[in-house]
């Protein structure tokens, strides 16, 4: 199994001047937790993502206001990240090693085409890789996704 077979496809993205506040809205209206960062409209590389814990410790926490500041300013950044030809079993084992809980899917010119998360696995997975990544979910505290691999 691979990770195309259980990734959240074409997820919903912004751009590094986008702010906070509209960051928030686009989580809220999505359902999201993530959000990952493209350099631009014109040329949707990957540059990071932007977690709800990103906004909360690095942003409101902080007294930075949402409405002023940019993505930029607390996205997490570089990022772990799959392709959608990934093998779920060594994806589990990067969620691990890595103490993520969502991995940015990549095709070859690093352009956003998907999320997984562990939810993902744990509700679309067949149970042995559920079970796995349950096991180890506990263990990724507060983790973002952040850090290149």
């Amino acid at each position: 199994m691979n990770v195309k077979d259980l990734m959240t496809k074409n997820p919903v993205t912004c751009v590094p001047t986008t702010k906070l506040k509209e960051v928030a809205k686009l989580m809220d209206d999505n359902s999201c937790g993530e959000i990952p960062v493209i350099r631009s409209k014109d040329k949707p590389e990957l540059v990071g993502v932007i977690t709800d814990r990103d906004i909360c410790c690095r942003a409101v926490a902080k007294g930075k206001d949402p409405a002023t500041t940019s993505a930029s300013e607390c996205m997490s950044s570089p990022v772990f990240t799959v392709t959608p030809d990934s093998e779920v079993s060594k994806t589990c084992k990067t969620f691990e090693e890595k103490e993520v809980r969502r991995l940015p899917v990549i095709d070859k010119s690093n352009h956003i085409v998907g999320i997984l998360s562990l939810a993902d696995i744990a509700e679309k997975a067949p149970e042995q890789y559920a079970k796995e990544i349950l096991r180890h979910a506990g263990r990724a505290p507060g983790a973002t996704g952040a850090a290149a691999h």
